[in-house]
């Protein structure tokens, strides 16, 4: 570069890159390779949840929430007690944790957890479900199946997910309704 005094910008750039070469041109990557088609990630999942609720009677799909969170009433069941229900107002009076558990050995679980809490009274009940994060490609298996599970007995009045503290999405509040005494 030169001691001249430049005043347009335009030469001044043009000075400052003479002395530039292009890069030489470089080599390309190979073209990639054509992608495989598409697979339905939740399609096997999907067919054996069918299944499963073909065999186990019909079940409202539009008691079903979606997304993470779990949330259900059944009817007569107050807008408000679900609301101190997902704030845990309620006092828990036992928990069950069903992490590490097989489908059929949670089922059993589950079942013989809530016999025991109806029968001793206990109207409020935590269960850990799992958030279902090593369960790859087919989601929360436990969580859905507790959430099926639980919207057909009679005896659980309603279920939310816990706030964050308790569980988050990874476990529910259970409300179940009391004992009927035959007289």
């Amino acid at each position: 570069m030169n001691d001249e005094r430049i005043d347009d910008p335009d030469d001044e750039f043009r000075a400052a890159v003479t002395d530039v070469r292009p890069l030489p041109p470089r080599d390309r990557a190979v073209p990639d390779a054509p992608k495989p088609p598409p697979v339905a990630r939740f399609k096997h999942a999907d067919e054996a949840s069918v299944l499963e609720e073909s065999l186990h009677g019909p079940l409202d799909p539009a008691g079903i929430e979606t997304g993470e969170e779990l949330v259900f009433r059944q009817a007569g069941v107050q807008l408000g007690v679900i609301r101190k229900l997902r704030h845990g107002a309620y006092a828990v009076e036992a928990e069950l944790d069903l992490h590490g558990m097989t489908v059929p050995v949670a089922r059993l679980a589950l079942d013989e957890f809530l016999k025991a809490c109806i029968n001793s009274g206990r109207r409020c009940v935590r269960l850990v479900h799992g958030k279902g994060q090593r369960s790859g490609q087919r989601g929360p298996v436990l969580k859905n199946k507790v959430n099926v599970w639980l919207r057909r007995r009679s005896e659980v009045l309603a279920f939310a997910s816990t706030p964050p503290l308790d569980g988050g999405t990874g476990a529910i509040y259970i409300l179940l309704a009391r004992p009927r005494h035959s007289p």
